[in-house]
């Protein structure tokens, strides 16, 4: 899913969770550099545990996803990406990680005044 947006991603930041065992093909999928968050430090995690508040207002914890359409899960990932951030200078995920103003992937971790 992500060769597609290789170079535009530099970092990713994982949690140190059994999910994330085959991190170095994601790595050479984005050709990006991989990190892993301190166990129990949720500072380090911001936007993971922002974003997994937000997928909870559409499935609840303990939600077994093999019983979720994809179709189902695609619309919530659409409804999430094109969500105004305030940290994102009230631009959507998409917009940024898209590029859709010019600079957008060199700012995409400042908020932005507009």
């Amino acid at each position: 899913l992500l060769t597609p947006r290789r170079g535009a991603v530099k970092t990713v930041t994982l949690d140190n969770g059994s999910e994330f065992a085959n991190h170095e093909t994601v790595a050479k999928a984005v050709t990006a550099s991989i990190y892993f968050c301190d166990p129990y430090c949720s500072g380090q995690r911001g936007t993971n545990e922002n974003t997994n508040g937000l997928i909870r207002q559409y499935y609840p914890k303990g939600t077994d996803f093999r019983q979720v359409k994809d179709t189902e899960l695609r619309r919530v990932v659409k409804k999430l990406n094109d969500r105004p951030r305030k940290r994102l200078g009230y631009r959507t995920p998409a917009q940024v990680f898209l590029g859709e103003y010019s600079g957008a992937l060199d700012t995409a971790g400042a908020a932005l005044i507009t």
